[in-house]
């Protein structure tokens, strides 16, 4: 019997003062089995800190192979920015910044051993494309506080984060660097 997705909601004001974003959200996120609390928690992040209009979680969610984990579309349904998570591979990366124009990953990993997986090979404009990390120790503490039903305050301020969830208060840096 095949394992289904467990769904968890959370309420988020965001609160991005570096770009001038502050919204009220609501998201419904489906968790598939094999999906962990820690690639899940730095989804939800990087929807939050590239929310704008347009913006989506895939369809297939972590078993999608033909989409990234979150990405913008504009009006007419066309992919405007790719945003993977995690660490994945060179070819989804190089494909999507093709396709989109924008790229971005967002990894909840050592970033130095994402990026020595993409050494060598070919990735459309990596030099452009930026690998977000975030401390280890913010992700965990921030997904053991994850229940099926979350309120969250999300505040962004010279690439600082600043999380309340569930009425715990967590800080982290925001590691900016090319893939190339």
């Amino acid at each position: 019997m095949a394992l289904s997705a467990t769904l968890h909601h959370f309420a988020v004001q965001l609160a991005d003062v570096d770009r001038g974003v502050y919204e009220d959200l609501e998201l419904r996120v489906a968790r598939h089995p094999s999906e962990t609390l820690e690639y899940m928690l730095t989804r939800i992040l990087a929807y939050c800190l590239q929310y704008e209009e347009g913006i989506v979680f895939s369809d297939g969610g972590i078993s999608a192979t033909d989409e990234p984990a979150v990405q913008i579309r504009d009006l007419t349904g066309r992919t405007t920015a790719w945003i993977e998570v995690g660490a994945p591979d060179a070819d989804r990366i190089h494909r999507g910044s093709k396709l989109a124009g924008r790229a971005a990953v967002y990894t909840h990993r050592d970033p130095a051993k994402v990026l020595a997986n993409y050494a060598g090979k070919k990735i459309h404009n990596a030099a452009s494309i930026p690998l977000y990390s975030f401390d280890r120790a913010f992700i965990d503490e921030a997904a053991a506080l994850i229940d099926r039903r979350n309120t969250a305050t999300l505040s962004i301020t010279e690439g600082v984060v600043y999380l309340d969830l569930n009425g715990t208060s967590l800080r982290t840096d925001i590691t900016e660097q090319p893939l190339a």
